[in-house]
């Protein structure tokens, strides 16, 4: 076996692997296929030899031999590694073999094919066997068009073969397939079917269609990790369990995935629980993540991003950015954010001749279909040199040319980085080419962990939502509407799906209260019960369900339009709106903020809306109400676009920086660079980096660097602005810092009486207070109990403008309120207003459903209280240290704190200032002499 592959036979439980236990070798895939599949092979692969290693890529030769034996199966590789063919080539091969199989029959000759009845007759019947799960349209479409090129071509084989071979049919059905194709489904049923996880859901409730699914032996779940962490995830496991019910427990499951940890886990999340609450089934576990070569580096344009004037930095990096397009075939460029795409593409444009609108092009979500889908087809055809994006082209569609990734600031997980970057050098055997480019100082210490992490196997771990009550609300209510069931059996199917392996009976009785409306007012608010819960007791001796026992609790739906409501309701993807911001004192327009950015805002935050700073005050629906100020931004306008740090890169940026402190300690900064070079680093890259280092130990000393066990706080008091700023250095990403600046500034409010105002980044956050007010903020660090932490946090997003628009979304999703009836369709702002109408009395039901997943939503997915709970633990035990420091200025690591903005390709001119004065002033500190002496040090060492 090649040794980047890891092939793991799971049972019930977890078993050690011995890699030398496992012999696969391509003789052996290879003899497991039909004649013509072999032969397909051979002309699409080239010369097969028995005794040359190659012919089939790692993740082929781990998995076709298990999905052949009808294992269930996780396949983990790189883009382009042959993964998704992997997954089809058994399934391909049995559908084949049934067909052939079927057909031959040897008083037939080759001219009685045609005579013969549809491929149904022949072994396969008019229904559907395979199901191809994406989360995306596009790869849906890619995906269809792909499987084209080996069914055409087995049966041109077969033909010249004269081998009898009928037809497997395969289609594409999602939310744009039109009524007159899904009708001819039903007549012509495709045997393989490409889906979405929210159309999937609506055929198990589709009374015709439903019973084409009978059939299905094979499921295959596609970039199966863009689905785990989220509640389209959550909803296609329950979906699984319930074609599972369908099937009569007859399902092989197979998940894709670039880049996902811990595998046990999605692994387990894919294939379910044998009974409810119980043990995984089965699987198998293909491990050939790390089986391409991979060459990526980081770059930085100069070695000193504070200096250096800012539109030099953009002059270098434009030039860096040209080069590396032109040294290449096609590349593909990330930024992280929308605007900072398109300004890329234009600047490109506008410096140099090489581009224009023939050969280069900008892909993000904001685009039109049409726009994004020219695109792709040219990217696809290999016609453009360099596309600019932002997170859209992660996934999708197969880009055979592409032969460079360049990564703009940096992605923020290490399986962010390999999945973009594994985008290039597609085709199998070449190596996969990136450059990340970092434009500020954070950035480029947090990229050079990355990559350094991303070579020794480091990915990320992914956090699966458990109990999501919307989504269970509408499963409950589709199995429902499908029939009659037992009670026992609904929750039974609900339990099976890994989310809800551990959902409890008071859970259950919440969820079935809220569905039947129990609760008293309910109608009165035009909420109406889903559901009917009732005993199988024979009325006046009139038994109405024989076939289940007396006394059986049993469950069924209400109302006539139930699965009309169902059909045109159900999905996971929350609609979004724009707001319009308004002054109080004139009610004067002056723009619109994007609802999701109002999540981050609080009373009092500042932030800049055309080119103007305003004080956000407070929201009612769709409109949002500020004051003109002066005061400093305290939130950056790209706050919600971005992706947040992940929780376990951070952890890692904290080690990271033990392990620099003891460099530097050891030998100063001759010695850290040199160790920084071994880095996959350029020179401008360890010289910043080490300048940082020097400066930051310099000024504040090694103990004002965070580590992984310690906790450093600035206190500085800003005199011009009459205000005391806590600077807190948690370096563990912005979802971990929302929840943990939100305890702590409540707990410092009621300390200092007065208002405390939130600044939130990735490395850290900020609390800023009157100067003539101060805290003991390591005492009330000390005085939080982990045990209290969800209870606090809970009290303190009450009221909030995050706490309302989550009830929104959860309530839409829980069918509470409805997007769409009767042929009326109610906008994401109309659902606001709905919600905040409804919101007020259901915060007074006891235990209610929908605003119990909204707690558990915004605390638990979206502020990481797991992590932050282990982080108070550790602060409580002294695993982790506090270090305090009252300060004038902020150290060179607070820098970024006290801006809060960040580098999408181009630095604002007034935070290159506030930059500059806070260098000047550590500078003065230090003193000159050492400057010099780190500018013209020699690189021995």
């Amino acid at each position: 076996m090649d040794g980047t592959e890891h092939l793991e036979s799971v049972g019930a439980v977890d078993v050690p692997f011995d890699p030398e236990a496992v012999t696969i070798d391509d003789a052996n895939v290879f003899e497991l296929l039909e004649p013509a599949l072999q032969g397909w092979w051979l002309e699409t692969f080239g010369e097969y030899v028995p005794e040359n290693e190659g012919f089939f890529t790692p993740p082929q030769r781990g998995a076709i031999p298990a999905i052949f034996e009808g294992t269930n199966t996780l396949i983990c590789a790189p883009t382009g590694s042959g993964k998704t063919l992997a997954s089809f080539t058994a399934i391909i091969n049995e559908l084949y073999r049934r067909q052939r199989g079927v057909r031959s029959d040897a008083n037939a000759g080759a001219d009685d094919v045609d005579d013969q009845e549809p491929a149904d007759s022949a072994g396969l019947e008019n229904s559907v066997y395979c199901l191809y799960v994406s989360p995306l349209k596009s790869l849906a479409n890619d995906i269809h068009r792909n499987l084209e090129m080996p069914l055409e071509g087995i049966e041109s084989i077969a033909a010249d073969r004269t081998e009898r071979m009928g037809e497997i049919r395969h289609a594409i059905r999602h939310g744009d397939t039109d009524s007159s194709t899904r009708n001819k489904m039903l007549e012509e049923t495709p045997h393989i079917l490409n889906t979405t996880p929210e159309t999937l859901a609506i055929l198990l409730n589709a009374p015709k269609f439903r019973e084409k699914l009978r059939t299905v032996e094979y499921v295959i779940v596609d970039e199966i990790h863009a689905l785990t962490a989220g509640k389209r995830g959550t909803h296609l496991a329950v979906s699984l369990e319930r074609l599972e019910e369908l099937t009569e427990g007859d399902l092989t499951r197979i998940g894709c995935s670039a880049t996902i940890e811990p595998l046990s886990q999605v692994a387990e999340f894919l294939v379910g629980c044998e009974k409810a609450g119980g043990d995984p089934r089965p699987y198998e576990i293909v491990d050939a993540r790390f089986a391409r070569e991979f060459d990526v580096q980081l770059e930085c344009p100069a070695d000193d991003l504070i200096n250096t004037p800012r539109d030099r930095i953009q002059d270098r990096f434009y030039r860096m950015l040209h080069e590396h397009v032109q040294a290449h075939t096609n590349t593909l460029v990330f930024t992280n954010t929308r605007s900072g795409a398109e300004r890329v593409l234009h600047n490109l444009r506008e410096r140099f001749g090489a581009y224009d609108e023939t050969n280069s092009g900008c892909h993000h979500g904001s685009l039109s279909t049409e726009v994004r889908q020219d695109i792709e087809s040219r990217l696809k055809s290999g016609d453009l040199e360099v596309v600019t994006t932002s997170t859209s082209l992660e996934l999708g569609i197969d880009m055979p040319h592409v032969d460079l990734v360049v990564q703009v600031g940096s992605p923020k997980s290490v399986a962010a980085l390999l999945q973009r970057v594994g985008r290039a050098g597609h085709r199998v055997g070449q190596t996969v080419t990136g450059r990340v480019i970092a434009l500020d100082r954070d950035e480029l210490l947090e990229c050079a962990v990355m990559l350094k992490k991303a070579a020794e196997g480091f990915v990320d771990s992914v956090s699966i939502p458990e109990n999501a009550q919307d989504v269970a609300a509408q499963h409950v209510y589709g199995m429902a509407i499908a029939e009659i069931r037992p009670e026992r059996a609904v929750r039974a199917t609900l339990e099976r799906a890994y989310p809800y392996r551990e959902y409890s009976d008071a859970e259950w009785e919440s969820l079935v209260r809220y569905l039947t409306a129990e609760y008293a007012g309910l109608a009165d608010r035009n909420v109406y019960a889903k559901i009917w819960r009732d005993e199988n007791d024979p009325p006046d001796g009139e038994y109405h369900y024989p076939e289940f026992p007396v006394g059986e609790p049993l469950i069924g739906k209400r109302g006539r339009l139930a699965r009309m409501i169902y059909m045109t309701n159900i999905g996971t993807i929350p609609d979004s709106f724009t707001c319009d911001v308004y002054t109080r004192a004139t009610s004067e327009w002056v723009g619109q903020l994007d609802e999701e950015y109002l999540d981050t805002l609080e009373r009092g935050d500042v932030f800049v809306l055309g080119g103007d700073n305003f004080e956000y005050r407070y929201r009612r629906g769709s409109k949002v109400y500020v004051d003109r100020t002066h005061a400093r931004p305290t939130v950056p306008s790209w706050y919600s676009e971005r992706l947040p740090l992940s929780y376990d890169l951070g952890c890692e940026i904290l080690a990271f920086q033990r392990a620099v402190l003891e460099q530097y300690e050891a030998g100063g900064p001759p010695r850290l660079r040199a160790w920084l070079r071994e880095l996959p680093l350029d020179d401008n890259s360890v010289r910043a980096l080490s300048r940082l280092i020097d400066h930051q130990c310099q000024y504040a000393g090694p103990e004002s660097l965070s580590t992984d066990e310690r906790l450093a706080i600035e206190v500085v008091r800003d005199r011009d602005e009459y205000e005391r700023h806590y600077y807190v250095h948690s370096a563990y990403g912005r979802q971990l810092n929302d929840g943990f600046s939100r305890l702590l500034a409540y707990r410092c409010a009621e300390a200092a009486t007065a208002n405390v105002r939130v600044a939130v980044a990735d490395n850290g956050f900020v609390l800023s207070m009157p100067l003539n007010r101060k805290v003991d903020i390591e005492g009330i660090l000390e005085d939080i109990d982990p045990d209290q932490v969800r209870k606090e946090l809970r009290a303190a997003l009450s009221g909030t403008d995050l706490e309302k628009r989550y009830f929104r979304i959860n309530a839409t999703r829980s069918l509470m309120i409805l997007k769409r009836y009767k042929g009326h369709e109610k906008s994401a702002s109309q659902q606001q207003v709905s919600s905040e109408m409804l919101l007020g009395f259901a915060e007074e039901l006891a235990e209610f459903a929908v605003i119990e997943e909204t707690y558990r939503e915004i605390i638990a997915d979206k502020l990481a209280v797991a992590e932050l709970e282990t982080l108070i633990g550790a602060l409580e035990k002294g695993a982790i240290t506090i270090e305090r420091q009252l300060l004038e200025s902020p150290t060179p690591r607070g820098f970024g704190l006290a801006t809060l903005s960040a580098s999408d390709v181009v630095l604002a001119e007034d935070e290159s200032a506030a930059l500059q004065a806070f260098h000047e002033h550590v500078i003065e500190e230090i003193g000159e002499q050492s400057v010099r002496g780190l500018a013209g040090g020699s690189d021995d060492g």
